[in-house]
């Protein structure tokens, strides 16, 4: 049931509220806010909204750049952040018309409505379900430096390998061993505990959290399955409570997806079903692995559009430096039950009807979630649309490791992309399938193509410390 102006002043009353924050989203994918005191807040604001400047979120807006931010109560969240005591409400950006304010078509929460409104139009399915997996890694320290006389990078993760002569009481994790490690050697047990505390206080169920591959302080924490435009607005809860509750135990938290050189990435792995009147689409018994020519179709629009998809799901240099074999991170076009080597992996533990799925496993936590959630989506429906076979275009199943075929087989197989300039090259060519119905403004996805091909265009022109490791001398 949603929540009334009446809800809210309770949960106000009854809390001792005396800050009301709004949390907006950039084209990003980060928080923004504005806050006004609680006495302030009335149903006039509810209904009127609040003047923010688009352009300053990195919005391209033909209209003129002034919107008003309509909070969504559902979305309301005792902050557990802040000293004094405050409500979190997320909501949607508006453009400013009379008699009625009309949706900003570029602003996140809108695209990912847009995109679940479309999915419903075509009648394959009325709501999709996601399981979005969070890998990050927790420093004790960390700390950089980018001036044209010093480029410099320090980070420590007091469990890891490299302390092992000066940790002092052995409780160190050999380098790639951490996957599962208990106490003693797994030191931020507490933080994460406390992190799903206030993660199901937020009301987003979590499943488990536990300490992932790498030694250097990586770990994951794991949703339950939620309908996707709720999982939006979870993914980045999710990602503040993070960071926020890492801060608080005097930690740094990170989702990039290679923050250690030599150490596994991070990804953000989304499972995915399709559901039409409370039952599965995807489900088959007679089907590989159990799913149905509906989801061949789906996984079809993925690994068709995979490589402009990664402009989307994987929007940054760092982004790519995971993506490389040797890791457990995906590098080939193609589906397999229980092969982390392919880009979509079906996990053989779904076995009940409505939990039969699929994860696509390139997607990291660099993305907007609402941009990325919903370009899976299109891409998705675009391949029921247009029936494409996986298995008739070559992509498999690979039910083997896609690292150890011969040199001679890998040169058969498809790539993702290798770098964010491809990704992005793949995304000017190839994105008719997200513009269907609308959902994605032909606007917005080239200023995102523009602002990121600027980002990739700074940071290639900075000289690397392994650069002088490799031609200093020469």
């Amino acid at each position: 049931m949603s929540k009334t102006f009446s809800d809210i002043q309770k949960i106000i009353a009854d809390n001792g509220i005396k800050m009301i924050d709004f949390k907006m989203v950039d084209i990003k994918g980060q928080y923004r806010h504005v806050t006004v005191p609680a006495e302030h807040f009335d149903e006039e604001m509810i209904e009127q909204g609040i003047g923010f400047d688009a352009s300053n979120y990195g919005y391209a807006v033909v209209e003129k750049s002034d919107m008003v931010f309509i909070p969504d109560l559902d979305t309301a969240f005792i902050d557990p952040f802040c000293d004094i005591p405050t409500l979190t409400i997320c909501g949607d950006a508006m453009i400013i018309d009379s008699p009625k304010h009309r949706p900003l078509a570029q602003y996140p929460r809108n695209i990912i409505k847009a995109a679940t409104e479309y999915m419903k139009s075509t009648g394959i399915a009325d709501e999709m379900l996601i399981l979005p997996e969070f890998e990050f890694y927790l420093f004790d320290h960390v700390g950089w430096e980018v001036n044209p006389n010093r480029i410099a990078l320090d980070l420590d993760a007091n469990q890891s390998y490299w302390n092992s002569a000066f940790q002092g009481l052995g409780h160190i994790v050999p380098k790639q061993k951490a996957y599962h490690i208990a106490k003693p050697y797994d030191t931020s047990y507490e933080c994460r505990s406390k992190m799903c505390m206030y993660i199901e206080e937020a009301g987003i169920p979590v499943k488990y959290h536990h300490p992932e591959v790498a030694a250097s302080g990586q770990f994951e924490i794991e949703p339950m399955l939620g309908e996707v435009t709720k999982m939006a607005d979870a993914t980045m809860m999710i990602k503040y409570i993070i960071k926020n509750t890492a801060a608080q135990f005097g930690k740094s938290a990170t989702l990039m997806p290679k923050p250690v050189y030599g150490e596994a990435g991070s990804g953000m792995h989304v499972h995915i079903i399709l559901m039409k009147d409370g039952e599965s689409v995807f489900s088959d018994d007679n089907g590989y692995s159990h799913l149905s020519k509906t989801a061949h179709y789906f996984i079809g629009g993925l690994l068709k559009h995979i490589a402009s998809l990664c402009a989307i799901t994987n929007p940054s240099t760092n982004s790519f430096k995971r993506l490389v074999p040797g890791y457990e991170a995906p590098v080939t076009v193609g589906y397999a039950t229980s092969n982390r080597s392919a880009v979509i992996r079906i996990p053989a533990y779904a076995k009940q009807p409505n939990e039969r799925r699929f994860e696509l496993r390139n997607p990291d936590a660099t993305c907007n979630p609402y941009f990325c959630y919903a370009a899976i989506l299109m891409a998705g429906l675009d391949g029921i649309k247009n029936k494409i076979d996986p298995h008739e275009n070559g992509w498999g199943p690979y039910d083997f490791n896609l690292y150890n075929l011969p040199e001679d087989e890998k040169k058969k197989l498809t790539g993702l992309p290798t770098n964010l300039e491809d990704a992005l090259d793949a995304l000017e060519k190839d994105n008719d399938y997200l513009t269907a119905g609308g959902v994605f403004p032909k606007e917005l996805i080239d200023n995102l193509i523009k602002i990121t091909r600027e980002e990739a265009r700074q940071i290639s022109q900075v000289p690397h410390p392994a650069e002088f490791e490799k031609y200093y001398n020469l």
